[in-house]
């Protein structure tokens, strides 16, 4: 998904944060959110930054799982193999809320998962 590189080539340049699709990365991802809602950033200047970081964890989950992206009427899913929905788009926002962690949504979506 086009978010996706487009959130790892800014968080590269501007934050000097590397991303690699890991599943540990998402944990850098979540500090970094904390840190906009932290400093009480409006979410209107993060909003195409937290669409982008979702994204980039919804790949991390299709990376590790052989999931598939999901569009319907403007909204994006992770669908895993298994037919469950993820919505990590939506967790990037539950995140800078305070409500959310995109770790935990890629825990979830491959816990007990095999990529045999």
């Amino acid at each position: 998904m086009r978010w996706a590189a487009d959130a790892v080539a800014t968080m590269r340049e501007g934050a000097r944060l590397r991303l690699d699709y890991s599943a540990q990365s998402l944990w850098r991802v979540d500090r970094m959110i904390e840190e906009l809602r932290r400093e009480r950033t409006p979410y209107p200047a993060v909003e195409n930054t937290l669409r982008g970081l979702g994204a980039y964890a919804g790949e991390v989950i299709a990376r590790q799982t052989g999931a598939e992206w999901w569009a319907s009427g403007g909204d994006h899913w992770i669908r895993t193999p298994d037919g469950r929905l993820w919505d990590p788009i939506d967790e990037a926002r539950r995140c800078f809320a305070g409500d959310g962690s995109l770790r935990l949504l890629c825990r979830d979506a491959t816990s007990g998962w095999s990529r045999g």
